[in-house]
């Protein structure tokens, strides 16, 4: 049986749907990701990118990094995905832009070097000083 999740920016401006199980699910500890989000930590999900698809709106983009685009809501600012041409099959979205996204739990931390040291966040979870690419 096939997983299907769909999501969504603040306002509601952009709606999005994948058909994809909820694995490779990482806490982002990076600093371009805080800078972004405004948030401590990013968590993502990995998806096949054939699978993600936009139900309603078009998203604004902006180049993070080279190689790198981050997708968002222009009106309400919200972090929807981001793709990187190190992995181009797939697209990470973020698990707070999900309509369930505590079917989501994480399974690993990336980027722990830029760690905030006062965070103290899911601990028994593996950590990687980077991130391992599939």
């Amino acid at each position: 049986m096939s997983e299907i999740h769909c999501g969504g920016c603040q306002c509601g401006a952009l709606r999005y749907r994948f058909e994809a199980p909820l694995r490779d699910v990482a806490h982002c500890h990076c600093s371009m990701c805080r800078r972004c989000s405004g948030g401590i930590v990013t968590t993502w999900v990995t998806v096949p990118l054939a699978s993600f698809q936009w139900l309603a709106g078009t998203p604004r983009e902006y180049a993070s990094s080279a190689g790198c685009t981050r997708r968002f809501c222009g009106n309400c600012g919200a972090q929807l995905c981001l793709f990187t041409t190190l992995s181009p099959g797939t697209l990470d979205v973020t698990v707070a832009t999900l309509d369930h996204p505590e079917r989501a739990p994480a399974d690993r931390h990336i980027w722990v070097q830029n760690r905030l040291p006062w965070l103290h966040l899911d601990e028994h979870l593996p950590q990687e000083r980077q991130e391992s690419l599939p």
